[in-house]
């Protein structure tokens, strides 16, 4: 799904990767805590912050959690793009992007996925939550037995200083807030690192894989599904 792309004609999703819950609709609260947590950007980190044990992934650091399973996202040309975090048997992915200094681009973004979702024979709603709207979408999917089912999934937008993060919830935490909540605090403790580089809105921000030294830029990528599968997994013990 070319959602991020500056190019509009991709449009692909592949939702297999998870098992994604029924459609069984939403209860997602109004809380009032985005001021008081993350994700942070490096620069406002607080200081109780600080030592908190964190994965070093290039423009995001990822708290480290007991028994979270990381999996790295590779363009075709092998520049990482994303990172997949599955634990409790959902998974929440996340990309992070060049933003305007002066403006978010949330919502022009979510007019766009929304697009594309329709396009795709998707239905979805908008849904307010921690960091403002969300969108549900419920895609058409096969199931084991050859049937097609509706699988849910959620995504997240949350605009910082000059970059965007947008995050993409996958199974039973799709639909489901109480088996949303381990991967929503793994995301209130992600740090973005957002380099002094002069990058247009909407392109990747460069990661790597753990411990890894980062790769080529991602300047000029292609369309990109958000969903498709990655070569690396690693538990976080």
């Amino acid at each position: 799904m070319g959602l991020f792309s500056r190019r509009r004609d991709d449009a692909s999703t592949d939702i297999d990767d998870f098992a994604l819950e029924r459609d069984t609709g939403a209860d997602v609260d109004d809380p009032d805590e985005s001021a008081a947590s993350g994700p942070w950007d490096l620069s406002e980190l607080p200081a109780d912050q600080e030592d908190v044990p964190r994965i070093d992934l290039g423009s995001l650091q990822i708290p480290a959690v007991d028994g979270m399973q990381l999996r790295m996202e590779q363009a075709p040309d092998g520049t990482v793009t994303a990172v997949v975090l599955a634990l409790g048997g959902s998974a929440l992915e996340l990309r992070a992007f060049a933003a305007p200094r002066t403006a978010g681009i949330w919502d022009e973004l979510r007019g766009d996925i929304a697009d594309e979702l329709a396009g795709n024979g998707a239905r979805y709603e908008e849904s307010y939550g921690e960091y403002g709207t969300e969108l549900v979408a419920h895609l058409p999917m096969r199931g084991p037995d050859g049937t097609t089912t509706t699988g849910t999934i959620r995504f997240l937008g949350i605009d910082g200083p000059r970059w965007f993060l947008r995050g993409v919830l996958q199974g039973h935490a799709a639909s489901s807030e109480q088996s949303a909540q381990a991967l929503r605090e793994v995301l209130r403790g992600v740090v973005v690192v957002r380099d002094g580089q002069a990058r247009p809105p909407r392109e990747i921000l460069p990661l790597h894989a753990p411990g890894a030294v980062a790769g080529p830029e991602a300047e000029d990528l292609p369309g990109i599904d958000p969903l498709a599968p990655g070569p690396t997994i690693a538990e976080v013990r």
